[in-house]
């Protein structure tokens, strides 16, 4: 190459303004993007998030920045749906034949009966489908949003790929799988909450989403921090932003005095909602509080007398 044309290379080059792409997704904070050229997006394949549309590439058509050996996608298409037992790809059966008559009901309802047959062959898929729709009962009736549903329903599926889930009821592997979920993705919801809407127990579900941790080493996550309740917690009490606010600026002050190492979280968050109620002048009761955050008055009262006592608060009963 001549100087004149690695001069007018230069040129070109300098002229194209640097594209920058999203990593993250904003939707559930998976770096699992993938690009495609056909279409002019950037998507999220673990919940299906359009980040970016029609844009022109100049590079490869896709990227996966995350999972692409588990992934193993094509170039082009619709993104996955780990919630769906054929990941969204199943076979559709038209009510016209390729002439577009239609079918008669009889024969339509014939092929749609061995469609679904075919679709659900053997245990293992039979046992996948029932599991991915036991979760998608659950978030509905927790009201998670769909990247919880969507990783909830990966987790089960990796679980059941490393056989984990034998000898354990289908309820308690969903109910495990979407707490472990909710952690991740921090939605977070208890495990009370959780057992009931799974109708299973509280000490099976956490003993199950532990020997799930122990063999998924992703889904091991920290222990949630106190403030990411009180927003939920509130809510269901009925408090206002203001009260909000305050239970958060306690709890960061008693972060900073080291009063929240080794507490449970919920009975963290829920004194000093109390105490915020309070000093707010939204008073609720102990009774009220317990409930709503799943623990006992006698925590509230414990934490209350920590937190009042080592931050100085002036509480007025």
């Amino acid at each position: 190459m001549d100087k004149k044309e690695k001069e007018k290379e230069k040129n070109a080059s300098a002229s194209e303004p640097e594209v920058s792409y999203p990593e993250v997704c904003p939707a559930c904070g998976s770096t699992n993007l993938v690009m495609d050229e056909v279409h002019g997006t950037i998507y999220c394949a673990d919940c299906g998030y359009v980040l970016e549309q029609d844009i022109v590439f100049t590079g490869p058509e896709w990227r996966s920045f995350e999972y692409e050996q588990a992934m193993e996608r094509s170039r082009t298409g619709s993104p996955i749906r780990y919630s769906s037992h054929d990941y969204g790809f199943g076979i559709e059966i038209s009510s016209k034949d390729s002439e577009g008559v239609p079918i008669m009901p009889s024969e339509f309802a014939r092929m749609k009966k061995w469609t679904r047959r075919i679709n659900t062959s053997g245990a293992l898929e039979r046992n996948l489908k029932a599991g991915l729709n036991e979760i998608e009962r659950l978030c509905t009736n927790l009201r998670l949003p769909s990247d919880v549903r969507e990783l909830a329903s990966k987790i089960y599926r990796d679980a059941t790929k490393n056989n984990l889930i034998r000898g354990r009821s289908i309820s308690v592997v969903a109910g495990a799988t979407v707490y472990a979920a909710c952690r991740l993705l921090r939605h977070l919801r208890t495990l009370q909450e959780i057992s009931k809407a799974a109708g299973a127990s509280k000490k099976d579900i956490s003993r199950t989403y532990k020997f799930l941790a122990r063999h998924l080493p992703k889904l091991r996550a920290g222990p949630p921090a106190p403030e990411e309740y009180v927003d939920r917690f509130c809510d269901k009490l009925g408090l206002g932003q203001e009260t909000v606010e305050k239970a958060k600026e306690i709890l960061r002050k008693a972060r900073e005095a080291g009063l929240t190492s080794g507490r449970g979280p919920q009975g963290m968050a829920a004194a000093a909602i109390y105490i915020a109620a309070i000093l707010t002048g939204n008073r609720k009761t102990q009774k009220e509080v317990a409930q709503v955050a799943n623990v006992t008055e006698v925590t509230i009262r414990n934490r209350y007398k920590e937190l009042t006592e080592k931050l100085g608060l002036d509480i007025s009963m």
